[in-house]
């Protein structure tokens, strides 16, 4: 009789092991970073091929790993019951073997092991993985006949249980993982904003970072051609509109290496230049274009200068692809570059900002989270939560922070000062 305890005592104990596995897999397999075995398997990990695999097949993978744990707990819970009658004959033989039951499932073969797997997915996906695969291949008929039966049950009733395939849930489930590990102190601020900008282009307009036609630097075509190169060679930018009569009315676009070009093939007889000869065409594109769009268009065309126009033809600025860039990695100074004016810090900790800065620049350059989904500038921003044009002096808190108008000019807000976040202020 001792000797069939034993031998029953070491069955329990291995079934308790796989029963352990099984848990351990299904929770890490669930859990497994897909990005990283991709990765891995790219790199020529077969582990992580069969991670990928499994997780391909999700539904299935989890119906063979339940039934198979369901089984051996089963078998287990029987083998203990049938024991504890032998040892306790009656109704305490069976309490006792669900007490121990339950004790042991819950603590050595749910408890242990999923603790351990959700601390490292990953590796042990990869360690479970080719005896669960196993496990799918035989139990894998069997599960897709019951998934068979749920569905079409469930369809009777109305129900579509098919996951929808949804390009932004995949953007969002990799902002959240950034947010997340930023939160904890694995990525940094400057990547964050970085991947953030990737993520951000698809959703953002071109009017959005333009540079508006108030701002733009513009070259007269009527100009005397000495003039005209006196005035380029004096402008900060290498790519210049050339216009003719009304600044709206863009004809040409002069690049300075053009135009130096073409100075040196005259020898110094500016008098003898045919402006419009040297200018390219320009290139215009609606304001309801995307930045993901633009930024394809700028590397198919090889070029890198864009006229925004409204839905009448109206010049409302321009793009660069310098300006996109910067979008994804922050200002991009070079040597003819001033730093990015407009933000003054103050000793209180917040800061005058002209009202032309944009909310994106102000949020960089302050690492805020102002939004900028329903104004692209500081005053725009103001002026649309407050439903007027603020006096100066007026002082309004919107998202955390308080805005108080430094000065305004007829119908715009010229400079505001805006104080860092403020904590237990009601907003109004």
């Amino acid at each position: 009789m001792s000797a069939t305890l034993v031998i029953v005592a070491v069955v329990i104990m291995v079934l308790l092991t796989l029963s352990a596995l099984f848990s351990a897999a299904e929770t890490a397999l669930t859990g497994v970073s897909r990005g990283r075995m991709h990765q891995l398997e790219k790199d020529g990990d077969r582990a992580a091929k069969r991670v990928n695999q499994l997780t391909d097949d999700q539904e299935t993978m989890i119906g063979s790993v339940l039934l198979g744990n369901n089984l051996i707990n089963i078998l287990c819970s029987a083998l203990l019951t049938e024991v504890c009658s032998q040892a306790f004959p009656g109704a305490w033989g069976v309490v006792m073997a669900t007490g121990i039951t339950t004790t042991l499932v819950l603590v050595y073969a749910e408890v242990l092991p999923k603790t351990l797997a959700i601390g490292r997915p990953d590796d042990i996906a990869r360690l479970l993985s080719a005896p669960i695969l196993l496990v799918v291949k035989v139990f894998g008929p069997m599960i897709r006949a019951i998934q068979w039966v749920i569905r079409e049950g469930l369809q009777l009733f109305g129900f579509d249980i098919s996951p929808p395939a949804d390009a932004s849930a995949a953007q969002e489930e990799i902002r959240g993982a950034v947010e997340y590990h930023h939160a904890e102190g694995l990525v940094e601020s400057r990547d964050r904003r970085m991947l953030g900008g990737v993520l951000d282009l698809a959703d953002m307009d071109v009017s959005e970072v333009m540079i508006h036609r108030k701002n733009i630097v513009m070259l007269d075509a009527d100009l005397p051609p000495r003039d005209f190169v006196d005035q380029a060679l004096e402008a900060p930018y290498t790519r210049l509109p050339v216009y003719r009569g009304e600044p709206d009315n863009v004809i040409g676009v002069m690049h300075a290496r053009d135009l130096a070009r073409a100075v040196s093939h005259v020898r110094g007889h500016v008098e003898t230049l045919d402006i419009l000869a040297i200018a390219r065409e320009p290139w215009f594109i609606p304001d309801t274009t995307n930045l993901n769009d633009q930024l394809q268009a700028f590397l198919r065309r090889k070029s890198h200068f864009a006229l925004i126009v409204d839905e009448y033809g109206a010049l409302m600025g321009l793009v660069t692809l310098e300006d996109i860039l910067e979008e994804i990695v922050g200002e991009i100074d070079d040597e003819h570059d001033a730093r990015m004016e407009g933000v003054r810090r103050q000793p209180d900790g917040s800061v005058n900002v002209d009202g032309v800065v944009t909310i994106r620049d102000l949020n960089r350059a302050m690492d805020w989270q102002l939004p900028d989904d329903d104004a692209v500038t500081v005053a725009g921003l103001v002026i649309h939560e407050a439903q007027t044009i603020p006096e100066p002096g007026q002082t309004f808190i919107f998202h955390g922070h308080r805005f108080q108008v430094l000065r305004r000019q007829r119908n715009q807000i010229t400079a505001l000062r805006v104080s860092p976040p403020l904590e237990g202020v009601v907003e109004g």
